[in-house]
């Protein structure tokens, strides 16, 4: 998390920030096993992301009253898109730590500048403002997120570990979640048919 800490700037990003992170067919990790990852933080230390296309047991409005932000009454009366704000499973660190990963129109003194549109949000305060529908235009939250020290990241994708490729908004936001992974490989011309278990070597 330090990473994202001394990230302050769009103009201090890693090479693979704002970037997807695409788990090839012999991922041998099963926790990501068909997993996309929106990089956040990339550096010389490490990276961090968060998986996008995984999806948690618990509920937006519940998350909500276990935080205490509010009661189960008013959990209850919450506009629609709020109640159905879908909570994701953003990777096996820190796994009670939530995140909002969400469009730059809105942003308080701890947002954190992914790229010149996406902030990523860690505090109580956003999901206050999503819940009273003063949040940002697009959101996504996740609980834990996935991380890799230095050089980690780099060696998993030379062993043909992952794909990368840059992220859209619309791919990143939209609310079409099972069909995600298909979705992006498609974007970039790929068909999940042929693409090669093993790392190719010139």
């Amino acid at each position: 998390m330090d990473l994202l800490r001394h990230k302050k700037t769009a103009a201090e990003r890693g090479f693979l920030d704002d970037q997807f992170l695409i788990a090839m067919p012999g991922m041998k990790d099963d926790r990501f096993t068909r997993s996309v990852i929106y990089i956040c933080a990339h550096s010389d230390e490490g990276a961090m992301g968060l998986i996008i296309n995984q999806t948690q047991q618990m509920l937006f409005p519940d998350l909500l009253v276990q935080l205490g932000i509010m009661n189960e009454q008013e959990a209850i009366r919450l506009p629609a898109q709020a109640r159905d704000f879908v909570v994701r499973n953003g990777g096996p660190v820190d796994r009670s730590r939530g995140f909002v990963l969400h469009s730059g129109d809105y942003r308080v003194e701890s947002s954190l500048t992914v790229s010149d549109d996406i902030c990523l949000t860690a505090t109580v305060d956003i999901l206050r403002a999503i819940s009273s529908g003063r949040g940002p235009r697009h959101a996504l939250m996740a609980l834990g997120y996935s991380g890799w020290g230095a050089g980690q990241l780099e060696t998993e994708i030379a062993e043909n570990g992952w794909l990368t490729c840059p992220a859209s908004p619309e791919l990143l936001f939209d609310a079409d979640i099972e069909r995600k992974y298909d979705r992006i490989l498609a974007s970039i011309g790929i068909d999940l048919a042929h693409l090669s278990l093993a790392a190719g070597h010139a």
